[in-house]
């Protein structure tokens, strides 16, 4: 199986709320890592509302969307967990919860109306949420002498390649991420603008918000 350049994840987690005929819906959207992660996380806002009729959900989990779980929570079978999991791929994200909590207002919905609710819910906590897209990537760190941290520095800007992190001590050293796709690029090119006065370590490769 191939591995994906990149995918999509939530970086600022959101909450968003709908009112159908008198039933409150609250959707809550949460970046999560593992299995493990997402269950501690329903857990501990099915506490938070533990008052609710019901906390359905939906997540995501893995580089290649490869894990994935729904709950109806008590509702009638396909019409809460099945269309918030459609939300969250619809998105095309990944490593990510949605649950939504609804507060019974005393007024039945029909099938129709539940899907309909749930997906809006779901959809309201996405739209306030942030979302990032983790790139398949090396870090580098790039070291130089005084001289050459203008070039280091104007090469970089103008392959639009952000700096993590800088060292200045008798040289100066940048930590950046470049996409895996372009790393050989990017090399050839530092090295060309520094004239070949120039130190490039190669890091982990990974998946990484650039």
């Amino acid at each position: 199986m191939s591995t994906r350049d990149s995918y999509k994840v939530i970086t600022t987690e959101g909450v968003g709320e709908i009112i159908e005929k008198k039933s409150r819906f609250i959707g809550s959207a949460f970046y999560v890592a593992t299995t493990e992660e997402a269950e501690k996380k329903i857990a501990e806002l099915s506490k938070r509302y533990w008052d609710a009729r019901h906390n359905c959900y939906a997540y995501v989990i893995g580089e290649k969307s490869e894990i994935s779980k729904c709950s109806d929570n008590g509702e009638p079978s396909g019409t809460a967990g099945k269309p918030i999991l459609e939300v969250i791929s619809a998105a095309g994200l990944t490593n990510t919860l949605v649950m939504v909590t609804r507060y019974f207002g005393g007024v039945l919905l029909g099938t129709g109306g539940l899907v309909r609710a749930y997906t809006q819910a779901a959809q309201a906590a996405l739209s306030s949420s942030e979302v990032g897209e983790k790139v398949l990537s090396r870090l580098l760190t790039v070291t130089v002498d005084y001289s050459k941290v203008n070039n280091v520095q104007y090469f970089l800007a103008q392959s639009q390649i952000s700096i993590k992190d800088s060292r200045y001590t008798d040289t100066v050293s940048f930590d950046i991420c470049v996409k895996e796709s372009s790393l050989e690029q990017v090399k050839s090119g530092l090295i060309q603008k520094c004239e070949g006065k120039i130190s490039i370590e190669e890091g982990e490769k990974g998946y990484y918000i650039l």
